[in-house]
């Protein structure tokens, strides 16, 4: 045996590796968890099924779940990439969780990388899980893939950047309640369940410009009206990413 076989060899293991990592161990953490299962999986599922098969909401002519569907998959996204990432990343600072790891060899950019993986992660799990129900219900939809595909990315990065945000520069109790509010506000008034045109006018002009109203519209334009690309709805849901990712980017507190 050759001498320095055993010679320790230490360092950061590469980039691609750490963020790989990190991604498995964050979507792990939101697999495990009571609530996150409960936000990103049995609440879009319940209402999915109920709303489908219960006649509550006049959702207009043809099927109930050709018009849920699309508004569900968009309040997938919001519960992952806002409501769920916000409540664990504003817990994981007050902790100190955030602090301890801006000073591993994992650069924060790349924390926050992989964060956002993870988030990509899970909203596949959700969308086929929510796209196979649905399909099991009798839904039947158009458009063109690409156009939803980018809509969801579109969606993620506007909901990550307000997520970010919020946890970043809030307290945990505060983020806490403020997601779940705002996950509540947004369900009922966002296009997802209730059509916007049973809102009063004035109302569905500022409803309308929410994130979580152009996912959901853009979403039903395409996988219910086969349009191709809703360039109202990608638009503003770009504003939103661009403002929320960089708004983030400069007050995000890591303590």
């Amino acid at each position: 045996m050759s001498a320095g076989t055993y010679t320790p060899r230490p360092g950061a293991a590469p980039l691609p590796r750490m963020i790989a990592a990190q991604t498995a161990l964050e979507t792990r953490m939101l697999l495990r968890n009571g609530e996150q299962l409960l936000l990103t999986v049995i609440i879009p599922t319940l209402l999915l099924v109920l709303f489908s098969a219960v006649d509550i909401v006049d959702t207009g002519s043809g099927a109930a779940v050709d018009f849920l569907a699309p508004g569900i998959l968009a309040l997938a996204v919001m519960s992952t990439a806002f409501t769920g990432q916000a409540i664990a990343t504003g817990f994981e600072r007050r902790y100190g969780v955030l602090k301890r790891l801006g000073a591993s060899p994992l650069p924060r950019w790349a924390l926050m990388t992989a964060k956002t993986l993870s988030v990509l992660v899970t909203e596949v799990l959700q969308v086929l899980l929510l796209t196979v129900i649905a399909l099991t219900l009798g839904w039947s939809p158009q458009g063109n893939p690409l156009s939803v595909l980018l809509l969801l990315v579109l969606g993620t990065a506007a909901f990550s950047g307000l997520g970010l945000l919020m946890a970043g520069t809030l307290k945990a109790e505060a983020t806490l309640a403020a997601a779940n509010l705002v996950f509540l506000l947004l369900l009922v008034g966002g296009g997802v369940i209730v059509p916007l045109d049973k809102f009063p006018d004035a109302v569905q002009s500022v409803l309308g410009l929410l994130p979580i109203s152009a996912l959901s519209e853009g979403l039903r334009d395409v996988l219910q009206h086969g349009a191709t690309i809703p360039w109202a709805q990608a638009g503003i849901l770009a504003v939103w990413a661009v403002l929320g990712l960089g708004a983030a980017a400069k007050f995000f507190r890591w303590e």
